[in-house]
């Protein structure tokens, strides 16, 4: 539908828990195409939340198709009011954003989740998603809850300046 801007820190909107959304209407559908058409024109995304956008909801885009360090891959996904069922192991890498555009940091995540959330078509879906699609899809569902990577490293010496933004 359209490509929207995406919001840096320290929009409030980053900051603040996203509305769950409840029903998946018209308003949504449209939602759900903004994000992924936002995500799409981002070079190197692979993932994008509604609150980056502006809109304060619990929805979210991932798709890791071709990346390098994805080993699940459920193509194009947006998830509704997304909720974690299942987080098993730890492992730390490396997280950039597009809301923090100038930064990277080592942050440590579940290696495997099992995620369920409503669809674009209302109905429900449950992922379970390892690796680096599983560090996709924690980041989003970091957003809806108000954080950002920075809110998770270990500290200072784990924050990087981004050498080159693709």
């Amino acid at each position: 539908m359209a490509v929207r801007a995406v919001l840096r820190l320290p929009e409030a909107v980053l900051s603040r828990v996203a509305q769950p959304v409840g029903v998946v209407g018209s308003e949504e559908r449209a939602l759900a195409a903004d994000l992924v058409d936002t995500m799409r024109a981002s070079p190197a995304c692979v993932g994008l939340a509604a609150p980056q956008i502006g809109v304060a909801r619990r929805a979210f885009v991932v798709d890791v198709t071709g990346h390098r360090k994805a080993r699940s891959c459920h193509g194009t996904v947006v998830l509704f009011d997304p909720e974690i069922l299942v987080a098993e192991g730890v492992e730390t890498a490396r997280e950039g954003c597009m809301s923090v555009p100038d930064l990277t940091g080592d942050v440590a995540r579940p290696t495997r989740l099992v995620v369920r959330g409503l669809t674009a078509d209302g109905g429900e879906r449950v992922l379970d998603v390892d690796a680096f699609e599983a560090r996709a899809v924690l980041h989003e569902i970091d957003h809806l809850d108000g954080k950002v990577f920075l809110d998770r490293v270990a500290g200072p010496s784990a924050v990087f300046r981004r050498r080159v933004y693709r």
